[in-house]
């Protein structure tokens, strides 16, 4: 018999007008569901959250939600068809159902283009404001700064060189906050752009690193490059300066870190000591709520966001505006389909065109690296009822409110200087956006999740509001707002007061869950590449490596006498790999908290996480393959013991589509372990079941017998930093050809400039053009001579990739300063250039003297840290940083 309900008990519909349904359960097929005076026969079973029909649509015709097109249909779809398109049906395809889908889809993504009237346009009107004023305790900055709901000291790696600086520098310094009861926090603010070669995005990354400094929760912030950088602090003050941002008005200081690591530390720390009780003196006092400016974001979004979280915001945000207040909307992607709605009401007709613009301008970006704008939606956004672009983002302009107008549109960190309504261009990438957000000034964040994403950002408080009261209910010590309530019989006007008045006590210094949780993460805009479409046919189109050894030449192998002692299973990590960048914080305290009790020693000499940025907005294709490439390079990496893999569980790239790549690369996964912070309730309960899994694993594992090899036994990466002279290079090339030539490995970055050296490559190589034999980050099965892809001059996403090829050891000639190192295979930083005794306390070799000594130097000290006799000094002192390349092809969405 089947089973027959109400309509309101199992399904919403938005607006009267649409002819589809959202089922908020999920609705096994043959369900009979009641509809004013008809009965609906469900002919598949219905996921929650998922659409099914109310009307017959015919072909041709256009498919509605909140009475808006989001695709037409291919063919005549009946009432209590299972409304479905090919993009889902593909997300659909590497989930582990228990039911089966329709064959095939039965509409498509399209809808009429949206034409501005420009001829018939009429401004809007303001909604009205109100004539009194409330107040919260804030932290009053100059006029020009306004007020901070939080007062930080932040510290800033300008670029991504000194993010690694600043981590540690305020990992030291937090036991401080215990005596000074008006500084909230000391946070490090780290990121991945701009150390390389100059970006596209330089004026943006300028523009944001501005934004960042004057943001009025700063009570102060210590600004800190190497000097040597494509965008440096000169740059980023002299930036501040022509365009009028109001630096003077925040303590501040810029710093260069030259010399050793840690003089620098202790040189930093002394300028924070004396800053402490300057910003401490800065108290909370009561200020208008007009100076509240809001970020309104999106993350993890279902298809119950438009209808209960999303509108809560737009009437927060209208709430706040009618007392003099800013809102600030962003994700551009995510709004496209939806322009209809956000230009119902518009201040001016440059503010429409201005939005419109800055749509058109995303989607050539997106086009000149082979991607689509309208290709946004994740696998967690469809597998949660969002179908297409169009769908998420009629939802997602909910967080405008019908009665609002869209008073300004602004280019990303683009400071908001006005009250109002203003869209801010950014991409739907979380995290990304929010940094725009911040940069213009918000100082408090609206995040709204139909999964339950647990984002946070590092000097400004977010609140988290959940779509379902089921959600809810599974995540609540990780959210701060059930939105779930407006579908369960409160009114908007009601949930909304409650949610102003929490609004009102985070902003005076109530903490949000947040902030308890003690975990944010910081992502500017990523760069582009490609600034138009004349290389993507031939990026597209580029031969794939093919895995062989690149055959070297095989005279003049040096003799060699090495022997050292390793298990022939020398794994001894225990390594939490995030599948994307939403899950990396988390996945980060998990592995600190098992080193903190020592966790599987002595079997395992560590826990590591390799917290990274990608996995949710940037685009598929060659890019997203890359990635994947790169972390079953992890996922087999001979260093690894044991390997969980942590999601958010709405990301692009979640656990099941990992598992799909796995099992196309043939790679078997029963020893490894899987765990969701959504599906699994949140932080709490997704740490006990990951130290559970570890503590199984481990209880099984049986002691690895040691043994004595010789040069057979090294997996060795080179790679280089700076000029390189003659005799270093000869070095290498020995080197090189005495391992391989024993049957061990040995890989270089493409990018190494020993590639281009006399010296090394007349004695290594045997053609002038030798083509690289492994994609970045992929796993050298086959040991020999190997040449990595490497598609930009990032440090860290060179070694990022070259790690992940499976060296168990890098040598880093670095001659012009000591890097960042990677999180778990350890890297010798080895010199031979007089100017780098500089750096002597950073460096793990200093090569001087008789050259023809200087292998065996190097092989010694290779010897001592395999055998996990010796540790490389920059680790041990934390200038540790990881992060996965996007090439030439990816872009932010």
């Amino acid at each position: 018999m089947n089973t027959s309900y109400q309509f309101e008990e199992v399904a919403r519909l938005p607006l009267p007008g649409d002819n589809c349904a959202i089922a908020t359960r999920q609705l096994d097929a043959g369900t009979i569901i009641h509809y004013q005076g008809q009965e609906l026969t469900l002919d598949h079973t219905v996921m929650e959250g998922h659409r099914f029909a109310l009307k017959a649509i015919a072909p041709g015709e256009a498919l509605l939600s909140w009475e808006l097109p989001f695709g037409t249909a291919l063919q005549a779809i009946n009432p209590g068809n299972y409304v479905i398109n090919q993009g889902v049906l593909d997300a659909l395809s590497v989930r582990q159902l228990k039911f089966s889908l329709p064959e095939k889809a039965n509409f498509s993504d399209d809808i009429p283009p949206f034409i501005l009237d420009e001829k018939n346009f009429k401004p809007a009107e303001a909604v009205p404001a109100y004539t009194e004023t409330r107040t919260f305790m804030g932290y009053r900055r100059s006029e020009s700064r306004g007020v901070g709901t939080r007062n930080n000291i932040v510290l800033l790696g300008t670029t991504s060189r000194t993010g690694s600086f600043v981590k540690q520098l305020a990992a030291r310094m937090q036991g401080e906050l215990k005596n000074y009861e008006n500084v909230d926090g000391i946070v490090p603010v780290a990121h991945t752009e701009g150390g390389a070669e100059k970006p596209n995005n330089l004026d943006l990354l300028l523009r944001t690193l501005s934004g960042f400094m004057v943001n009025p929760n700063v009570g102060a912030v210590l600004a800190v490059d190497l000097g040597i950088e494509a965008v440096t602090n000169e740059m980023v003050e002299k930036y501040m300066r022509e365009h009028n941002y109001p630096l003077d008005d925040v303590l501040h200081k810029f710093i260069s870190v030259h010399g050793g690591f840690e003089e620098n530390l202790a040189k930093a720390e002394a300028v924070v000591q004396e800053w402490l009780p300057i910003v401490n003196k800065t108290g909370r006092t009561p200020e208008s709520i007009s100076h509240l400016k809001i970020a309104l974001q999106c993350g993890g979004s279902d298809a119950f966001s438009g209808i209960s979280a999303n509108p809560l915001l737009g009437w927060i945000a209208k709430e706040l505006i009618r007392y003099g207040g800013a809102a600030n909307l962003a994700e551009t992607d995510e709004l496209i389909g939806a322009e209809p709605y956000v230009l119902r009401k518009v201040r001016d007709l440059e503010t429409a065109k201005k939005f419109l613009s800055l749509v058109d301008n995303f989607k050539a970006r997106a086009g000149f690296h082979g991607a689509s704008a309208e290709g946004n939606p994740s696998g967690g956004n469809k597998f949660r009822g969002l179908y297409n672009i169009y769908l998420k983002s009629i939802g997602a302009a909910n967080k405008k409110d019908p009665e609002s107008r869209l008073d300004y549109a602004i280019d990303y960190g683009q400071p908001m200087n006005e009250s109002g309504y203003h869209f801010m261009d950014s991409p739907g990438n979380d995290l990304e956006s929010i940094a725009g957000q911040v940069a213009s000034g918000c100082n408090l964040i609206f995040f709204t999740t139909g999964n339950g994403s647990i984002t946070n950002f590092p000097f400004v408080p977010t609140l988290k509001v959940v779509t379902t009261s089921r959600r809810f209910e599974l995540l609540s010590n990780d959210m701060d707002i059930n939105a779930g309530q407006y579908q369960e019989g409160m009114s908007m006007d009601d949930l909304g007061s409650q949610t102003f008045e929490l609004t009102l006590n985070v902003a005076s210094g109530q903490r949000s869950v947040g902030e308890k949780a003690g975990h944010a993460q910081v992502q500017i805009w990523r760069n582009w590449k490609q600034t138009d479409t004349s290389k993507l046919d031939v990026l597209l189109n580029a031969p794939e490596p093919t895995g062989e050894p690149i055959v070297i030449k095989t005279e003049g192998v040096p003799a060699v006498n090495f022997q050292m002692n390793r298990a022939e299973n020398d794994g001894h990590i225990g390594l939490i790999l995030p599948t994307s960048l939403c899950s990396g914080q988390v996945a980060n305290m998990i592995a600190k908290d098992l080193n903190n009790k020592k966790a599987g020693q002595p079997e395992l000499s560590r826990f590591v996480a390799l917290a990274h940025t990608e996995g949710c907005g940037n685009n598929a294709g060659k890019s997203e393959q890359m990635y994947a490439t790169t972390m079953v390079g992890y996922i087999v990496h001979p260093l690894v013991k044991h390997v969980l893999l942590l999601e958010h569980g709405c990301e692009k790239t979640h656990n099941d589509y990992m598992r799909n790549q796995m099992n196309k690369m043939g790679i078997e996964q029963k020893d490894l372990g899987f765990a969701s912070i959504q599906l699994d309730g949140g932080i709490k309960k997704v740490t006990d079941k990951v130290e559970n899994w570890f503590a199984a694993q481990l209880a099984a594992d049986q002691p690895a017998e040691k043994k004595a090899v010789g040069l057979e036994g090294l997996r060795v990466g080179i790679l280089t930093d700076g000029p390189i002279n003659d005799a270093s290079a000869e070095q290498l090339a020995g080197l090189t050809k005495a391992i391989v030539a024993a049957g061990g490995l040995v890989v270089i970055p493409e990018n190494s400039g020993v590639l281009e050296t006399a010296a090394y490559k007349d004695n290594v190589l045997t053609s002038a053009e030798v083509q690289p034999s492994l994609s970045y980050g992929q796993h050298a099965s086959k040991n020999g001579f190997h040449i990595m892809e490497t598609p930009t001059q990032h440090w860290v996403e060179t070694v990022t990739g070259l790690a992940a090829t499976g060296v168990e050891l890098m040598i880093s000639l670095v001659n012009r300063q000591p890097m960042q190192t990677h999180p778990f295979v350890p890297m010798l930083q080895v010199a031979a250039a007089p100017n780098m005794q500089t750096y002597a306390d950073d460096l793990d070799l200093v090569l001087s003297g008789d050259t023809s000594t200087w292998m065996d130097q190097i092989l010694e000290l290779s010897k001592q840290t395999i055998e996990q006799n010796y540790t490389p000094k920059l680790y041990q002192k934390g200038n540790v940083d990881f992060q996965f390349t996007r090439g030439l092809l990816g872009v932010s969405l």
